[in-house]
C-alpha cells in the first residue's frame, strides 16, 4: 500500500519583484530592495546590510559577471570608435595609445560599480540568492 500524504496547501511561490526596478536602483549603487541605502561601502564591497531596510545585501553575490558585461559593453563602445577614427583620419600610434588607454581604464572604472549594482538588483529581483 502507498503512503498517502494529507491533502496540505502547497506553498505560495515566491513572486519576483518587479526586475526593471530593482536593476535601476542598484544601478544607481543603492539597495535593490528600498532604493534608499546604500549597495557598497567602498569601490565595489557590498554592504552586509541595508542601512534603511535591513536587507540582507550579501546573499547576491555578482562573482564575475559584472567584468563581463562591463567589457561587452565597453567593448561595444570603444572598438567601432577606434575603428571609426582610423578608416577616416588614419592617427599615428602614439594618437591611439594617448586616447584609447586612458578611456579603456575611465570607462572600466566608471561602469563596473553600476553594472555590479544591476546584476545585484536583478538577483534581488528574481529572488536568486547565493
Amino acid at each position: 500500500m502507498p503512503l498517502q500524504f494529507r491533502d496540505a496547501p502547497a506553498p505560495a511561490p515566491a513572486t519576483p519583484a518587479p526586475w526593471f526596478s530593482g536593476m535601476k536602483r542598484g544601478f544607481a549603487r543603492r539597495c535593490p530592495a528600498c532604493g534608499v541605502g546604500r549597495l557598497y561601502h567602498g569601490y565595489v564591497k557590498q554592504q552586509e546590510h541595508c542601512s534603511h531596510c535591513g536587507e540582507n545585501l550579501l546573499q547576491y553575490r555578482a562573482d564575475d559577471a559584472p567584468a563581463y558585461f562591463t567589457i561587452l559593453i565597453f567593448g561595444h563602445i570603444v572598438v567601432p570608435a577606434i575603428l571609426l577614427l582610423e578608416m577616416r583620419y588614419h592617427p599615428s600610434t602614439s594618437l591611439h595609445l594617448m586616447l584609447w588607454i586612458p578611456l579603456t581604464l575611465a570607462l572600466t572604472v566608471l561602469l563596473l560599480p553600476p553594472i555590479k549594482g544591476a546584476l545585484i538588483g536583478l538577483q534581488w529581483a528574481l529572488r536568486l540568492r547565493s
